[in-house]
């Protein structure tokens, strides 16, 4: 099995491009000589399952047809497994879902003809990964992340962003409305950031992202900095700003200027602690987890990813 291909496919993904475009997908592989075992997820943390099943089943290949979010579940199961190291397994992602923030960094492209090629041609990348200790039912809880996570209002913006999804609705709107509801349902928290043993912030918190990769948020630049390998998290901080100060300045946030506007601040670490009060909630990956307090520490080059050749020669 260590040759062929394990396929987890997200049949919801991309409200439903997942189970609609995977006959072509799976056709384009097959074409190119790809051998590969398609499994479609069943429900929520079932991917997770499935790459650990993969693992012990001697699979030493994944793609995974979907969003972030499957990414998010396949990673935790490539730690959960034990028969051999994460970065051992070689992992590509063929992006159908809403945000496919991920790919984005490392310039994969969402054509399915184009991604296929590059799983073809097999170059990889070793990227870091976040740890994340928070808080569920009073009791901790740990999960990996691969592309970012969010306190505050990141995650009230996922929380609604998810319910519109589960009551049925679909389109670009959604991610826009959830943001601006967010905006206004969300309260400031005071929030202490402790960066590599050393406070940097105790004050009013309106969001706070901490990250591996550059993008967030359906395509914004929310870490413009961050380099997937350097063993460090970036991490941009968001004190309570007036709803202006950033829709005269949107274009900063997907063109890499986030920092030059106000309110908005940059640091980075190998270990991240945040607490609060009151309790803030956490997503990673655009996944509900959790509140505060939070720990995120980095596992430095933890999983390989197949990338395209154009990246690695940046």
């Amino acid at each position: 099995m260590s040759e062929r291909w394990f396929v987890i496919v997200n049949p919801i993904s991309g409200g439903g491009k997942g189970l609609t475009d995977f006959p072509k997908i799976s056709h384009l592989l097959r074409e190119s000589g790809i051998e590969h075992d398609p499994v479609f997820t069943e429900h929520r943390y079932h991917a997770t399952e499935l790459s650990v099943e993969a693992a012990n089943r001697g699979y030493r290949k994944l793609i995974v047809v979907g969003g972030d979010g499957t990414l998010n579940e396949v990673v935790n199961g490539l730690f959960i497994q034990k028969q051999c190291q994460p970065k051992d397994i070689l992992l590509a992602v063929i992006a159908v879902g809403t945000g496919n923030d991920w790919v984005r960094t490392f310039g994969i492209p969402r054509n399915y003809s184009a991604v296929v090629r590059a799983i073809k041609e097999g170059h990889s990348y070793l990227q870091d990964v976040g740890k994340v200790t928070y808080t569920e039912s009073k009791v901790q809880q740990t999960r990996y992340m691969a592309n970012v996570a969010g306190l505050g209002f990141d995650a009230y913006v996922i929380k609604i962003f998810n319910h519109l999804k589960l009551k049925g609705y679909k389109g670009k709107w959604l991610y826009i409305y959830s943001l601006l509801k967010g905006y206004f349902t969300a309260k400031p928290a005071g929030v202490t950031i402790e960066v590599d043993g050393k406070v940097i912030y105790n004050r009013l918190l309106l969001s706070l992202a901490v990250g591996i990769c550059r993008y967030n948020g359906g395509g914004i630049q929310q870490l413009p900095r961050a380099v997937a390998n350097d063993g460090l998290l970036d991490l941009t901080i968001i004190r309570p700003v007036h709803w202006w100060h950033v829709v005269f300045r949107a274009k900063r946030l997907f063109n890499g200027d986030i920092y030059s506007i106000g309110h908005i601040h940059h640091a980075q670490g190998k270990e991240v602690k945040i607490t609060s009060a009151p309790p803030i909630p956490v997503e990673t990956d655009g996944e509900l987890q959790g509140v505060s307090p939070v720990s995120i520490s980095v596992v430095q080059q933890a999983i390989r990813c197949v990338v395209t050749k154009e990246f690695l020669e940046k």
